[in-house]
């Protein structure tokens, strides 16, 4: 299944660069962190979802790069580019290897599976 979204030949040249800019740089941050790193978790403030993430990974001895973003009282709108970036409705965004896991929930049942051991296990191409 493709994830539907807006083809660039409906929206309004005048507009594209406006659209293709708008909180550009935590999307750049993000991408530059999945570069470097093999585990990426970006979170917020007063959500426990994100610390479950990071306690899962701590559990396991599995080294992350932690990205935090505000709070539910601020930078909505920043973290708002990373969710139209990827798709995924919430925090925290989970990678490995650069592959959007989901979050929480779901690296804990990846953990559970073998899965993420396997995915961390193989070489980067």
């Amino acid at each position: 299944m493709t994830r539907s979204i807006l083809d660039e030949a409906h929206i309004h040249p005048a507009i594209r660069e406006t659209i293709a800019s708008r909180h550009a740089g935590i999307v750049a941050e993000v991408q530059a962190a999945l570069a470097a790193n093999d585990v990426v978790v970006v979170g917020m403030k007063q959500n426990p979802m994100p610390r479950k993430a990071c306690q899962a990974l701590d559990a396991q001895k599995i080294a992350y790069k932690y990205l935090e973003y505000g709070s539910y009282f601020d930078n909505w709108r920043r973290r708002n580019a990373l969710k139209m970036w990827t798709g995924w409705p919430t925090f925290p965004m989970v990678f490995v290897k650069g592959v959007l896991v989901g979050g929480a929930n779901d690296l804990v049942a990846l953990i559970a599976s073998g899965e993420l051991a396997r995915m961390l296990a193989q070489q980067s191409s």
